[in-house]
């Protein structure tokens, strides 16, 4: 079960539960997986509901790796997400939203 006071979140991967974080170094891997701008450009993207799907991946990939997962975006490219595109959506702006929320703000 995911614990959103550890900036966690649940997701639903072929009908397994699965929990996402971005710890630093999924943050790291993430930065690293995109092309320009870095973090603060993909957070003013999701800001301004300007993200693309190669975004959601990326940050999903990333909090399922900081949640102890071995996949790769291959990996989820293939897989069944419950809700489709717009949980996982959903899911990867909790994602920001808790990786840099303050402790008071959640």
């Amino acid at each position: 079960m995911a614990n959103p006071w550890a900036g966690e979140v649940g997701l639903e991967i072929d009908g397994r539960r699965h929990v996402c974080k971005l710890t630093l170094g999924a943050l790291a891997e993430l930065e690293a997986a995109l092309d320009a701008g870095g973090l603060v450009a993909l957070v003013e993207r999701f800001e301004q509901r300007r993200c693309t799907t190669r975004d959601v991946l990326a940050l999903i990939v990333a909090g399922l790796r900081g949640g102890g997962w071995d996949g790769s975006a291959e990996d989820l490219r293939r897989a069944d997400i419950a809700g489709g595109p717009v949980a996982a959506a959903r899911v990867a702006a909790e994602l920001l939203a808790r990786a840099f929320a303050l402790p008071g703000d959640r």
